[in-house]
């Protein structure tokens, strides 16, 4: 057995979840770590709710910051079914996916969660560079030698590239997989919670395929709507509002409450559903991705931050116990992940488009059923 090299350093870039999950978890063992984000602001302001299912609150045990998470956050077990109008068709209790002993799904404010996560980076004592980029990637057999936009550079064994859905290093690093989007658009906002607004529902039909909400804290939510998507350089970004709340104002039940706010189009969120699987393996040399930089799919099952912050769990777990950092360790990094990431990514995709395709009597609760309880297993 060889000797490890000491200390051993990684740079990982991106700090979104998996990055910062990846960073805190090395931190942790002993590594050096150093987290470079492209934006000066660490996206601490962006996006405006989540929905972390139980795998996804298992990983963020481990991290430590689970507590936080409960406090700030909003747990509940079941989905509610809802017709256009609001009546409720079906009440389904969630599965458990993190275990008996965290609840099935938090809904949480993405800022407040991101917020959570650069204060454990922080502790940890990473080195955190704002605003910088890796310019260029220069490996050999035992380490990489990384070019920074400010003209630093500096050599590390492993470079763990977590820089999202439109990856950078990935390209750089010759794997051609980009996200291809699957037809659907989805509108966001942050919104006042009402009262009686204590889960998720969905309702299927109207004028959006999906119209749904998610409690994110004792006073707040976030809803969506999702639809065919549109050219966005033809919707000018002062009418979000306008957009949203005309196909929002089509739904009964909580959503006249909920409409009511969707008024301030700088607070309207529109992004397209993409799929994306990287195959054969998700390194090059010592170079290897995590999360959206490795996989995407439609947040019809609400996994995208779960299997992101499982990948960083993962890949630190094999890094930490292994005393050689070769092919074989991201090779079975790759082959350990892709047999978990593969369904969900079909799944999700298969739901929409179900119904982009008009298929009323598809198998959606059996599907979600399978896919779900598969991710109760250990990652």
């Amino acid at each position: 057995m060889s000797t490890p090299r000491t200390p051993r350093t990684v740079l990982v870039i991106g700090g979104g979840a998996a990055g910062n999950a990846a960073t805190i978890l090395l931190r942790r063992a002993g590594i050096t770590v150093d987290l470079i984000e492209a934006k000066d602001d660490w996206n601490a302001t962006a996006g405006s709710g989540i929905t972390l299912q139980g795998n996804a609150l298992r990983v963020l045990r481990e991290l430590g910051v689970w507590e936080q998470v409960e406090k700030c956050g909003f747990g509940f077990g079941a989905v509610g079914i809802t017709a256009p109008d609001g009546a409720v068709l079906h009440v389904a209790e969630d599965l458990r996916t993190g275990g008996d002993d965290l609840p099935a799904t938090v809904g949480m404010q993405r800022p407040r969660l991101q917020r959570i996560l650069i204060e454990a980076v922080r502790t940890s004592g990473a080195t955190v560079r704002l605003g910088v980029r890796a310019e260029s990637l220069d490996q050999s057999a035992d380490g990489v030698t990384v070019r920074f936009s400010d003209g630093a550079e500096t050599r590390y064994d492993v470079v763990i590239a977590a820089d999202g859905l439109g990856s950078t290093t990935r390209s750089a690093i010759g794997i051609t997989d980009t996200p291809e989007p699957t037809g659907m658009a989805i509108w966001r906002i942050a919104a006042p919670r009402p009262a009686g607004v204590t889960r998720t529902d969905l309702a299927y039909g109207g004028p959006a395929y999906i119209a749904g909400y998610c409690p994110t804290s004792a006073d707040t939510l976030y809803a969506y709507v999702v639809e065919a998507n549109r050219d966005r350089a033809s919707i000018p970004a002062g009418s979000y509002a306008d957009e949203m709340r005309s196909l929002a104002q089509h739904y009964g039940g909580h959503w006249p409450a909920i409409t009511e706010h969707i008024t301030d189009p700088a607070k309207v969120n529109y992004t397209w559903f993409d799929r994306m699987l990287v195959e054969g393996a998700w390194h090059r040399g010592r170079v290897v991705l995590v999360g959206d930089a490795a996989h995407c799919c439609p947040p019809t099952l609400a996994q995208g931050a779960a299997l992101s912050l499982e990948d960083a769990l993962v890949l630190t777990e094999l890094l930490t116990a292994a005393d050689d950092w070769d092919d074989a360790l991201f090779q079975a990094y790759y082959e350990r992940r892709i047999t978990r990431v593969r369904p969900v990514v079909e799944a999700s995709v298969q739901i929409g488009q179900w119904q982009l395709d008009g298929l009323h009597d598809a198998d959606v609760p059996g599907l979600m059923g399978r896919t779900m309880t598969m991710l109760r297993e250990l990652p």
